[in-house]
């Protein structure tokens, strides 16, 4: 770069080899007077204000970058342009399996033409694979297709001479960088998608990725997109609104204390926090990592939906953690997630009033108390409509459990307060949602029903910051409603995203919590 006093690399070499280092970025407003040519003590990299660049002196990086850029275009020495950077680019892959290349390699066109490569017309289009018993590899390092010699040997589309098939294929994210746009229009033959229906589907809205594939697939779709909208082809230079890669499962292992894993059914818990290997009876620690089936620590979903059903394990998911995150599969945690649905439907089982009541004499709690509830219910409401949206589902399991406990205390349920829950949940568990609301009377799913809308001047009531510490530190504060429950504070502490990534690898020990101040997370 030749700035020596603002390029690590540029430093180094200048002090090698005693060139002149001129300062030309400052950290202060330039001072009119100063000298800026001093003695420098360090490279210094961040951005500041220009000092030594002629007219361009006293600007700010940002704006002298523009201000340079525009000279340059207006003298006709250089013009902006946007270079993209991509990792391991390696477009052919030596294998079978994969789109073919649809290219021919011809010697009579390279003695012609000066190039042996040519394409395939589009009436060609598409090359398929060749449908054949075997695709073993060719021994050779060469593609499996290069054994095939009847199809590799064709005629040069151009000039009708022996041709050979490109044997190399495209690799996986050649279709997958892409496929968002086909699914617009997946039978439309010519072209990907028809532009009236471009216009009206894209760009998608969300796109939710795994966290491995957060750098190559999504970055190569980006590059893709961009190459359409560049040809035309597509209505937007960005091909998703909204990106969110979310965290992966990963399960508990084992390790010794050389660092290698044990796999888990090697392994037995002698005591709490405790896990010995087997064979020899050494100690292991339990260690979070991806899950395997070398290291037996694999979940089977469908062994989890067979014992606590399809809807506990969607909730479970949902309330591990962060969408972002990673996090370690507990059954436990399960369990709890059990217990709740099953109070739900305990709630629904109970009889079911049209009304709030006005007065004390039902069986509902007295007023003062049913228009705190209805607060609570307006509040909830808000809640999980926020957190939805954003995607901040634990949160929001988190503030239906809190409502579903006070819920749980009445011997009869008012509509009003138990039907906006029915709806809110069935987003989260569809097939309890469902039971719940068919035993309401409905005769329409809860899913065509209007989503509950909250009422501003109900939400607001006594509440208290709550601070969480782990070990005695502060990760993390929420505001909760006054004389919440300790067991619902607690519930809360732990799903907040500020905490999770203390408890990551570490096991609670024990939590000591102070209502309305405090919750203490003892971890090791």
């Amino acid at each position: 770069m030749a700035v020596p006093a603002h390029d690590d690399r540029d430093w180094d070499f200048a002090k090698t080899f005693n060139l002149p280092i001129i300062m030309v970025v400052t950290d202060e407003k330039p001072v009119e007077g100063k000298n800026y040519l001093a003695e420098m003590p360090e490279c210094t990299t961040a951005d500041g204000y220009s000092v030594n660049s002629g007219s361009f002196s006293g600007l700010a990086t940002a704006e002298a970058k523009k201000q340079i850029t525009d000279w340059l275009e207006e003298k006709g020495i250089g013009k902006r342009a946007v270079n993209y950077k991509l990792r391991d680019w390696i477009f052919s892959r030596q294998r079978y399996w994969g789109e073919p290349i649809p290219i021919v390699h011809c010697e009579a066109c390279k003695a012609e033409h000066g190039s042996a490569i040519v394409p395939l017309p589009e009436s060609e289009l598409p090359l398929k694979l060749p449908d054949v018993k075997s695709y073993a590899p060719t021994g050779t390092g060469e593609s499996p297709l290069a054994a095939i010699t009847e199809w590799v040997n064709t005629k040069c589309p151009r000039c009708g001479a022996d041709a050979r098939r490109e044997t190399n294929t495209m690799p996986q994210w050649a279709g997958s960088c892409w496929y968002y746009l086909r699914y617009l229009d997946p039978q439309k033959s010519g072209e990907f998608a028809a532009k009236e229906k471009i216009e009206y589907w894209a760009p998608v809205d969300l796109y939710v990725g795994g966290v491995e594939h957060a750098v190559l697939h999504l970055l190569y779709s980006r590059f893709w997109h961009k190459v359409l909208y560049d040809f035309g082809l597509v209505n937007s230079i960005e091909p998703f609104q909204r990106l969110v890669n979310q965290g992966m499962i990963v399960s508990f292992a084992y390790q010794r204390k050389d660092k290698t894993l044990v796999p888990a059914d090697m392994v037995e818990k002698k005591a709490e926090g405790l896990f010995v290997e087997k064979s020899n009876g050494e100690e292991v620690m339990e260690v979070i990592a991806k899950m395997s089936k070398s290291l037996k620590n694999v979940i089977n979903p469908d062994e989890i939906i067979r014992d606590y059903g399809a809807d506990s394990l969607r909730v479970y998911e949902m309330f591990m953690g962060p969408l972002e995150v990673s996090k370690p599969w507990n059954t436990s945690g399960l369990v709890g997630v059990t217990r709740f649905l099953e109070r739900l439907w305990a709630i629904g089982e109970k009889p079911v009033i049209d009304d709030l009541p006005s007065a004390p004499g039902s069986r509902l709690p007295v007023p003062e108390t049913m228009e705190q509830l209805v607060k609570l219910m307006h509040r909830t409401i808000k809640k999980v409509t926020d957190d939805t949206a954003s995607l901040n589902f634990n949160t929001a399991i988190s503030a239906m459990m809190i409502y579903s406990n006070e819920l749980a205390k009445l011997e009869t349920v008012a509509r009003p307060l138990w039907e906006p829950f029915v709806i809110m949940i069935s987003a989260y568990a569809p097939h309890l949602g469902e039971e719940l609301w068919e035993k309401l009377g409905h005769k329409e799913p809860v899913s065509v029903s209007k989503w509950p809308v909250y009422d501003d001047k109900l939400i607001h009531f006594d509440e208290v910051t709550v601070v969480v510490q782990v070990n005695g530190k502060i990760r993390e504060k929420f505001v909760s409603p006054a004389g919440t429950a300790r067991d619902e504070l607690e519930k809360t502490a732990l799903a907040q995203s500020g905490v999770q990534k203390w408890l990551e690898g570490r096991t609670v020990v024990k939590i000591i919590t102070v209502p309305d101040k405090l919750v203490n997370i003892v971890v090791k």
